[in-house]
């Protein structure tokens, strides 16, 4: 759970110099002629602290936005624009503090949206209106390997969707009839499908928290559900009074989630994002232990996010060998290097317990993490300038 995704041609801040600026959750001064017009005017400076978030303009051109995110609080944060129904347009996580991160998304459709800031990555945000302006959608990218690009992973998107309830579906029937030991088997099986695709899954509102969240979504007023809540329960409590309920809530929550991800129309922005947004998952739950805190399952997951970020630049790689073959070089290389470290930490068809990991095995996996991070960092820059 959220996570969870270099400079194009930048936004045109008109008067920048004098623009007021609005802070996230209030009233503020709308700016005019902002968003990715070529000017050189630079990107829209969102600064992010613990307790707020001020952005420089809350309105900007249909196109591809670019905001500058700079984390001037003590808590790691993260930056969201959302569409209607709380749907992630587009995001950027595990911005630590004194870090400022370049965030490129593309918003086609004129319209109502909000941007939020996160601190501590938790809850719903500081959040303010932020409105996308022009008079028809911007047009999509002409570049035939984008194109491919896009079809491609949203095939591959649907496949793991698929699988995801398929084996959601078999985790639910085990869990009912009580087989604890195979349903502890397939928990991070099933959970992997889930993790691949995780910044397109996560994008629709509260169906995220609600298959995904942790324990921690009681202090945000909701209720533990899904596979963490079931996870403690195979592994911690043993099985409850209501846990078939809680399982049967739980396919029934992924039913709905794939049916959305089978219409969810993509760009090639998000699959930038959503490659480096995987990475991010890995460095703030999964190498922290964190995410599959009573299985300690989490190499299954860091592994899954892994293939899904390379996945996303596979289909990008026909477009990326032509526009910055040595980035493609350095990618292939670091992220070689992560996967045959991560291979020391197989167990048969899995891998050994987080909790058997010593802490120089946790650094060695963080340093590869951050080769292969910092590389695909580039990607969105690359992609944004089509």
């Amino acid at each position: 759970m959220s996570v969870r995704m270099p400079l194009p041609p930048s936004l045109a801040l008109a008067g920048a110099a004098a623009l007021a600026l609005s802070a996230c959750g209030g009233a503020g001064t709308t700016a005019s002629s902002a968003g990715g017009d070529g000017s050189g005017a630079g990107p829209i400076a969102v600064t992010a602290t613990d307790t707020e978030c001020t952005v420089a303009t809350n309105t900007a051109a249909a196109g591809t936005i670019v905001f500058r995110v700079t984390n001037a609080g003590s808590k790691i944060n993260e930056f969201y624009v959302y569409a209607e129904g709380d749907r992630i347009v587009g995001e950027v996580e595990n911005v630590t503090p004194g870090l400022s991160r370049d965030f490129h998304v593309t918003v086609a459709e004129p319209g109502d949206y909000q941007t939020a800031c996160k601190p501590g990555m938790v809850g719903d945000g500081i959040r303010a209106a932020f409105t996308v302006t022009g008079d028809a959608p911007a047009p999509k990218t002409a570049d035939q390997d984008l194109q491919a690009a896009v079809a491609g992973y949203q095939r591959w998107v649907g496949s793991q969707a698929d699988a995801f309830l398929a084996r959601t579906t078999e985790f639910v029937a085990l869990v009912k009839a009580g087989k604890v030991a195979q349903a502890k088997a397939l928990y991070p099986v099933a959970r992997s499908y889930w993790e691949r695709i995780e910044p397109v899954a996560e994008s629709f509102g509260d169906l995220d928290p609600k298959i995904d969240g942790r324990e921690d979504v009681i202090e945000e007023g909701m209720e533990f559900t899904g596979y963490h809540r079931l996870e403690k329960d195979l592994w911690v409590d043993g099985l409850q009074d209501d846990s078939d309920a809680i399982a049967d809530q739980l396919l029934a929550d992924v039913t709905e989630l794939v049916g959305l991800t089978k219409k969810v129309e993509l760009n090639p922005l998000q699959l930038a994002n959503g490659s480096k947004a995987l990475l991010d998952e890995i460095a703030t739950g999964k190498v922290t232990g964190e995410e599959e805190r009573y299985s300690h399952t989490d190499l299954w997951d860091f592994e899954a996010n892994f293939e899904g970020s390379k996945q996303a630049i596979a289909e990008l790689r026909p477009f990326l060998t032509t526009q910055a073959p040595e980035l493609v070089a350095e990618i292939d290389a670091t992220g070689t290097s992560l996967g045959d470290l991560l291979e020391t930490y197989r167990d048969g068809d899995g891998f050994v317990l987080y909790t058997d990991l010593t802490k120089k095995d946790v650094n060695k996996l963080t340093q590869a993490l951050d080769a292969f991070s910092e590389n695909v960092a580039q990607v969105a820059g690359v992609v944004a300038e089509q």
